[in-house]
């Protein structure tokens, strides 16, 4: 099968089709949208019946105020109750189609946040018709009824993961539908030139021309200098959504896992003075000057014979080699004849790494020999702290030091960057298609080649944001949302 059929076999799927094969029907659906445990809980209800139905369990405390009269965005105080016994005095926000979050007709219940009660207005809800929502399904239904693209709803599940700074406003941005707006002008420039040449094949026999080459060869420069600029940036956007890899790599006892639990702020590692405690990777993230870390405590570099140890420390040199940054601890009592000795095991790993030396233990050296590792570490051209993990000594300059060694953008909200993995593989698919658009037209290809690349390019651009896609996708991309949004 050549790429025409390939390309031809796939199925574009219209937002009506999703729907059909999907849907999530009409069903009227409830969960509780907030986190269990705190003073207030909320339950949110979206469908067809949702006031009807709210309106069964809920009694106003002002007469002839009934819930399906009340018009949109208001807020009503009252009680819900299980025939004659009050569950809990509440409010009741409505929202009418298809001026809501799902674009359906909407309540949102907001009572006590006792689990007790959130359960049975749950049950009383689903006794009148409900159906407990699944993962994902209110921004599913959001999705499906037009109230946001994919890339949009894919945003909102970052948005709740967002754990800095920078995470927190690349999923804005995304969530306000700056990528969409991108993807979106270039979607239109490609369909309009696309058309013209599909017009010259409708003409074929009259040999003209619609579609000025030299304007589309400028045109294909362009969108292949957007592409390519947007799938270069997934690298920075995965490095701000998962966190920047840091390695703490050295010799057994020489501090690393103290200096983990000191950035993690928690007793994460076992700290003891046996050679070879730590034994496997450990890993965690935090949060430094808004940007997330992940930080990898590794085995003790050393000779051993305990076959245990030896995984572990075979495990320490693959960490090295997908790390960013490596931090090489060394203890400062001994670090000339540790240097020496893991030099060559090390230095090999860490080109085109970000390495810097820790002369741990610090405290315990006086003024002379911390002259002459001074001196070392500047022959060997590699950066240097000087700390104490045990008493906490300029930890604060190595994590401004870290945050320097990132060398992250400042990102703003206006700031298109490429975090998700699916678009960046649909930009890679579109970048392709793009540069045999550029070479056909390089080699005077025929006008129907190259309408078939411009529209596979178009096809990929679109996949992003959900206007062609499937219901295995679609699945694959909601299941992992919370349940509730």
């Amino acid at each position: 099968m050549n790429r025409q059929d390939i390309f031809i076999s796939r199925k574009n799927v219209s937002l009506q089709q999703i729907t059909e094969d999907t849907m999530i029907n009409q069903d009227t659906i409830c969960a509780i949208a907030t986190a269990q445990g705190g003073a207030i809980g909320t339950i949110r209800v979206s469908g067809t019946k949702a006031i009807e139905i709210t309106d069964k369990i809920f009694t106003p405390t002002h007469k002839n105020k009934k819930l399906t009269e009340q018009p949109a965005y208001t807020i009503s105080f009252g009680h819900i109750k299980n025939d004659n016994e009050i569950i809990d005095e509440v409010l009741v926000s409505v929202f009418r189609a298809p001026h809501s979050y799902t674009g359906e007709d909407s309540t949102e219940i907001m009572c006590h946040g006792s689990s007790y009660i959130l359960q049975q207005v749950m049950q009383l809800l689903i006794q009148q018709g409900c159906r407990t929502a699944l993962p994902g399904e209110y921004t599913q239904r959001a999705f499906l009824n037009g109230k946001m693209d994919l890339s949009q709803a894919e945003a909102v599940a970052d948005l709740i993961a967002s754990s800095s700074a920078a995470t927190h406003r690349l999923a804005m941005n995304q969530m306000r539908g700056g990528f969409s707006k991108e993807l979106s002008d270039l979607r239109t420039q490609l369909l309009n030139f696309t058309s013209m040449i599909e017009l010259e094949l409708d003409f074929s026999e009259e040999d003209v021309q619609f579609a000025n080459r030299e304007d589309l060869r400028n045109l294909a420069d362009q969108i292949e200098h957007v592409i390519s600029r947007l799938a270069n940036s997934f690298n920075v956007g995965n490095a701000i959504k998962n966190g920047i890899p840091v390695a703490i790599i050295g010799e057994t006892n020489a501090g690393k896992s103290t200096l983990l639990n000191v950035l993690l702020n928690e007793e994460k590692a076992i700290v003891s003075d046996i050679h070879g405690t730590t034994r496997d990777v450990i890993e965690d993230t935090v949060s430094i000057n808004g940007i997330t870390f992940r930080f990898i405590d590794t085995a003790g570099i050393r000779e051993t014979h305990d076959t245990i140890e030896t995984l572990g420390i075979e495990r320490t040199f693959k960490k090295i080699e997908q790390a960013d940054i490596i931090l090489w601890m060394v203890d400062s009592t001994d670090a000339r004849m540790q240097i020496e000795m893991l030099s060559p095991k090390i230095l090999p790993l860490c080109k085109n790494k970000k390495l810097t030396l820790l002369f741990n233990k610090a405290e315990y050296i006086h003024e002379n020999l911390k002259s002459e590792l001074t001196r070392l570490a500047k022959q060997l051209n590699i950066e240097y702290i000087f700390i104490s993990a045990k008493n906490r000594d300029n930890i604060s300059e190595l994590e401004n030091h870290l945050t320097k060694t990132a060398s992250l953008p400042q990102i703003s909200q206006n700031d298109v960057i490429v975090t998700n993995i699916r678009h960046y593989e649909a930009l890679t698919h579109a970048l392709d298609s793009i540069h045999r658009v550029q070479n056909g037209l390089q080699t005077n290809l025929s006008g129907d080649f190259i309408s078939q690349d411009l529209r596979e390019c178009i096809f990929h651009l679109s996949d992003i944001v959900g206007e062609v896609t499937n219901d295995q996708v679609l699945g694959n991309i909601f299941k992992n949302f919370c349940i509730g949004k």
